[in-house]
């Protein structure tokens, strides 16, 4: 049975930034990368990846940025939003968890829990690797 995430973009921010080949973050881009699981997106959630990860702050390179982008989009399926009437802390996040519900069973995958509601569909990267067991 295959695996659908949407990524956060701060799982994807925390990839980048580790230097830890062992990280959760760093373990499920490579396990996207082999087809361990499937990702959900739709062209806000690419607009903010490509936003946040070229911002001057993280000095992130620009090719490994577009390289991991790329990663997202082959290794995914394009999805469109179920509007939900969900609250959240912040607006700028429903869009990840609405992709998600678009897909049944599929999970957000986020480093910052508190920012979604409490559904077994949010989980962390740490979580994340242990529903591959990868």
């Amino acid at each position: 049975m295959k695996v659908y995430a949407v990524l956060d973009t701060n799982v994807l921010v925390s990839a980048l930034y580790t230097s830890n080949f062992e990280a959760a973050t760093a373990r499920l881009i490579r396990a996207l990368g082999n087809g361990s699981f499937c990702t959900l997106y739709n062209d806000e959630i690419i607009k903010e990846y490509q936003e946040v990860l070229h911002r001057g702050k993280f000095d992130f390179d620009s090719e490994l940025v577009d390289a991991l982008i790329e990663t997202v989009i082959n290794n995914g399926v394009p999805a469109s939003r179920v509007i939900t009437s969900e609250q959240f802390p912040d607006p700028d996040d429903a869009v990840f968890y609405e992709v998600a519900l678009s897909k049944d069973g599929a999970y957000v995958v986020t480093g910052n829990i508190k920012h979604f509601p409490r559904k077994p569909i949010v989980v962390t990267p740490t979580e994340m690797v242990e529903i591959l067991g990868i």
